[in-house]
């Protein structure tokens, strides 16, 4: 028997993660054009790629709040949603993992051609640049980045969301790249007029290329996660756990044994259970092995929206392989 508990409806903490994703989008929105004016305007090729690269991080997350719009809204009241779900009837479960991936990855790729133009800038002979706006740009920067970092770590405490912790590390990535281009600017701005002046060309691609080093492994973290979600690899500690509980119900109610299929996708927990009984077993009525799932169900723990648990018994081995 299948115990779906489907996906979260609008409830507060769904709407409290929509609307953290909104406010983030609207804000690397005003980064990503602060960055790109302000990098035409200065001639710094790390500051336009600081731009490009949030409004690439803006799009990912514009994609993920529709990820989480469909997984809220699943179980709404209203025809196109019953339309819906009869149409991905298992839900939206399997968006949030190839959302994730999908930006780790356009977030390293952005890195490595950043890098590839830096170091052809270096062997040019580098670029003049005018660090007043820059620093101006940078301070600006890291400001918002810090704030939104802040602001999306005290609303998660509550929410416990992967796509708003996603969401803070790009923030948080984005205060330290910036923080890095300030101090590079700084230094560039004290050497004019002295001996070192000749160097203040290369400051802008060195920082570039430091820069995407150091950012580009980064979401590689994130990608590998996502891959293990989406290939459905068992996580162990949920394995183990449900494996300790079956097999307390094993032993407690006289079952022969127990097969465990776990996996996680996004937020939500996959867990299918099935106990085999010996043959000739008494009958039992409905309502009995109804209640043997509920306490299962219960030793289990953690019965969100985001649960989904099938638990069957039988006597035959072969419905459980």
């Amino acid at each position: 028997m299948s115990v779906p508990s489907g996906l979260p409806q609008d409830t507060p903490v769904a709407g409290g993660e929509q609307r953290v994703l909104r406010f983030s989008i609207a804000a690397t929105a005003v980064v990503a054009a602060l960055g790109i004016v302000f990098g035409l305007m200065s001639g710094s090729y790390a500051i336009v790629f600081d731009g490009i690269y949030s409004l690439a991080d803006g799009a990912t997350s514009l994609v993920a709040l529709l990820v989480v719009n469909l997984i809220a809204g699943y179980n709404a009241s209203g025809s196109q949603n019953r339309r819906l779900a009869e149409k991905f009837t298992m839900g939206f479960w399997h968006l949030e993992p190839m959302v994730l991936g999908a930006t780790g990855l356009l977030l390293s790729g952005a890195a490595v051609y950043a890098f590839i133009n830096a170091i052809g800038s270096f062997l040019t002979g580098g670029r003049p640049l005018q660090f007043g706006q820059a620093i101006v740009y940078a301070i600006a920067t890291v400001l918002i980045s810090l704030g939104m970092a802040w602001y999306g770590r005290r609303a998660n405490r509550h929410l416990r969301s992967e796509l708003v912790a996603m969401d803070i590390r790009g923030w948080l990535m984005s205060a330290a790249i910036t923080a890095a281009l300030l101090v590079a600017f700084i230094v560039g701005l004290a050497i004019q007029g002295t001996s070192l002046e000749w160097m203040s060309p290369y400051v802008d691609p060195a920082v570039l290329a430091l820069v995407c080093l150091v950012i580009f492994p980064i979401p590689l973290g994130v990608v590998r996660r996502a891959l293990e979600e989406i290939l459905l690899v068992t996580p162990t500690a949920l394995k183990q756990h449900v494996d300790a509980v079956a097999q307390a119900v094993v032993e407690r109610h006289g079952f022969l044994s127990h097969r465990a299929y776990v996996a996680k996708v996004g937020r939500g927990r996959q867990i299918e259970l099935y106990f085999i009984a010996p043959a000739g077993w008494p009958a039992r009525t409905l309502e009995e092995w109804d209640a043997l799932r509920d306490e299962i169900g219960e030793a289990i723990g953690d019965d969100s929206p985001d649960r989904w648990l099938t638990i069957a018994f039988t006597t035959d081995r072969e419905w459980a392989e």
